[in-house]
Parts: C-alpha cells; structure tokens; sequence
C-alpha cells in the first residue's frame, strides 16, 4: 500500500493545492490521463487500501460456554500460577465436568446478571470457585451459599437472615448482592478487577493494608506483587485458570458438560405463606428439586412475612400459578405457629391439634419435652397422627454439601451442624476418621 502512494503522491499535491485554492487556475492536465470524478482524497486513498481483515462471525446460536467466553475480559493475563491451577484442573479428569454440571440450573441466570452490569463475564464463574455451584454449601466460617456471604457481610448487603429464611442461599438475592459488592471493590480498587476479586475473598481492609505496605516501600501494587494471604492467591489465579478452560477446553483434553443457553428459572409470586411440599405437589416435580432452587428457605414453608415468591422451571411455572389459584386456602399451609402459654405440655398441646407428641417434638427439633411461656412451637395440620410424623420426617430434614477445609475434623464439623459423628460417617459412607481439605461432606440437618 505504501509504494502506491508514493506514486500517486505529486498527483496528490497537485490536487490538494487546486482544492485548497479555488482562484488559482487549474494547470492544464495532458488529454491522456482523465480527470478524476471526486476531489475527496480520503475516497482516492480508499481505492488503494489493503482490505480489511475478515472477524470471525458470532455463531448465530451459541452455547451457554461460548456466550459465556465471549464476555471474558480478563484473558490476556499471563502468570505461572494461572498455569498450575490448570494443571491442577486437568490432573483432576472429569471432576471438574461434574462440579460445572452442578451449575446447570443457575450459570444463565448469573451470566445475564453480569452482562447487564458490563462486568468480565469471568465473574459468573466465582460460585464455581467459592462453593462448587452448591447453594447449600456452608463453610467452617458460618459463610452459606453460592457466593459463600458471611452472616455480617450478608446483612450489610441487605441479605436477611432469620428462622425461617437464609437470602444468602437464595440464588437470586445471592447474586445480586454479590455483584453488588463486586462493583464496590471495583470501584475502591481503582479499577482493577483483580484487586477486586481478591478483596471478595480476603476482604478490602487486607488487601487495603497489603497496598499500603507496597507503596511504603515502593514496591509494585498490582495482584501478583502484594502480600496477601495463601488462600487468596491461590484463589484469583484459580478463577481465571477456570475461565481460560471454558475458553480452550480442547486445548486442555476437557469436556464441559452440556448446558442449554436458556433460562432455567423464572420467579412466580404465590401471595402469601406456603408449605413447601404443597408447592412442589402443584408444580409437578419433587421437593428436593424445589428445595435445590428454593435453598434460601430454612423450613418447610415459606416465610409469613416474605419473600412471597418462589423459583420454578420455566415450563412449570404457568400451571402452578393456575392450580395455586384454585387452591383452597386451608391447603396452603399444613403448619401453624402456636404461642406456649404457662401451665401448657406437649400432651396437652398435642390432644389440642389432634397430632402425636412425637410430631411437635420432630417439628421443632426438641430433645425432651421440655418447654417454655412465650416460645412458639410449629404445629402439623395433617389429617392424621401417622401422616403428620410421616411429613415432619421427610421435611424437616435438609441436605448440606460442606467442602472440607485445612483443619478440620469430624468432631469440629459435627460440633459445628449439631449432629453426631457417627452419623457424619454414615452419611458420607466413611470409615476411618481422615478427612482431606477439598472433600465435599453431606450433612443431614434437622430443621
């Protein structure tokens, strides 16, 4: 292209002169050679100019892992510990298959979320570092869910938490407040992203101090130059060797599992309180999938006072609005809260309500029949004895997945859930006692 010009460069001055000088008269230009029809010389200089490079075509219908690559903003970083955490990935073969298939019914939902915000689409994959996409993960530390909030850290971002429900499990109320809080950091780390990420994980007041102590010594104050704790630095390096997987998994030997670009979930507004089991019967599906979208929910009802939604399959949600609006409003909830008066007994209370002892004491987790003026208990409203120990069985207990962390023992873990170790082994079909950070742990709870 350049030669091209060169020659076309004195016809070019001779032009721009006669343009820039309208009263001078035009030289005589030899019969041979014809006038040009325009004296735009951007348009002359365009006829010359190599042709641009041919991009990629956006495929018409892409999957969610190539929507998902598509937003990755973060990709042309390049440090060693991005190369073990791969390497890491791939020693571990198809677990990690496994781990992202768990996201199935929340990755779009949380991808979308992300690109409304503009963030690196590389944040849609945090749960899958934070929890392994388990909704009912808790940590050793008391964080829960998804994004692993921690109970203070969850109020802040207005996450509530009380008896009946745990917003940080919630994967709607999760996301949102996390994105949230990423984009604080963002904003408090001048912008840079994987200041922001660390902070998420190690907090900004430590990753603050670790700045600090660089500019002190006029030290370099990027991620990979600051002191920060172990946990942290493995964490951010393990994030993008994730994203950078998604992205290549060929180049990797990995296979991401299949996952539909659409959505899973909407939210269906039921009105007031409803027995979780009730829910489930009007959607057509079972009450561990319902619990699985519904995890925020920590009993066998909604809350009296709210959220007054639930989460359902897309192609489920018609019908159910449909049959909960003929629902008769005494089948909505089988269970009421009864105020103890003094001088009441769980026989007394029981012969009431027409339910067994054995019932209130499975309901409300009670190890004797011991209890208080001025305390509630949840009351069963089947229609018989036998049924309602049947459905207090199967609600009111509750599957955890607890990742194992450096540390910690079967006494701490079962000390930490209020069950027995025995049970923990036979859970989790262990026979000895060693545990190994990374394990994932089931847990049974009685709520």
């Amino acid at each position: 292209m350049t030669y091209r010009i060169l020659l076309l460069l004195p016809f070019l001055i001779l032009l721009a002169s006669c343009v820039s000088n309208p009263e001078k008269q035009t030289p005589q230009v030899s019969a041979q050679i014809p006038e040009p029809e325009t004296t735009n010389i951007d348009e002359l200089l365009e006829e010359f100019a190599a042709p641009e490079p041919e991009i990629p075509a956006t495929p018409e219908n892409p999957t969610l892992w190539q929507q998902l690559a598509s937003g990755f903003q973060l990709q042309d970083i390049d440090n060693a510990n991005i190369e073990r955490e791969i390497q890491i990935f791939v020693d571990r073969g198809d677990s990690l298959t496994r781990q992202l298939k768990k996201g199935e019914p929340f990755l779009y939902h949380i991808l979308q979320e992300v690109r409304k915000r503009g963030m690196p689409s590389e944040i849609a994959l945090l749960p899958g570092v934070e929890s392994g996409f388990c909704p009912t993960a808790y940590s050793r530390h008391g964080a829960a869910g998804l994004w692993q909030f921690m109970p203070a850290t969850g109020r802040y971002f207005g996450l509530k938490q009380d008896w009946w429900y745990d917003s940080r499990r919630d994967p709607v109320a999760s996301t949102e407040a996390a994105l949230g809080y990423l984009q604080k950091l963002y904003k408090r780390f001048d912008d840079d992203w994987l200041l922001a990420i660390a902070a998420y994980n190690a907090g900004g007041g430590t990753v603050a101090r670790a700045l600090r102590k660089n500019l002190e010594q006029d030290k370099p104050t990027d991620f990979w130059s600051l002191d920060l704790p172990a946990e942290t630095r493995q964490y951010v390096p393990r994030l993008l060797a994730l994203s950078h997987i998604i992205r290549q998994p060929e180049r990797y030997g990995m296979v991401l599992p299949a996952i539909e670009n659409e959505l899973r979930f909407v939210r269906v507004p039921i009105g007031e309180q409803l027995d979780l089991k009730v829910a489930a019967k009007l959607a057509g599906m079972k009450t561990e999938d319902l619990l699985l979208l519904n995890a925020g929910f920590n009993r066998w009802a909604t809350h009296p006072d709210g959220p007054h939604y639930l989460l359902l399959p897309a192609d489920k949600a018609e019908k159910f609005s449909e049959k909960l609006a003929t629902l008769p409003e005494d089948q909505r909830l089988r269970w009421t809260r009864y105020r103890i008066r003094r001088g009441d007994n769980l026989s007394r209370i029981a012969r009431h309500f027409g339910v067994s002892v054995q019932a209130l004491m499975q309901t409300n987790n009670l190890k004797n029949h011991r209890i208080r003026a001025g305390a509630h208990l949840m009351i069963p409203l089947s229609g018989s004895t036998a049924a309602a120990s049947v459905d207090v069985a199967s609600s009111s207990n509750r599957k955890v997945r607890y990742h194992v962390r450096k540390g910690d023992s079967l006494y701490a873990i079962a000390k930490q859930f209020g069950v027995k170790i025995t049970d923990l082994k036979k859970w989790n079909q262990l026979a000895g006692d060693r545990l190994k950070p990374g394990q994932e742990l089931t847990v049974v709870r009685t709520l």
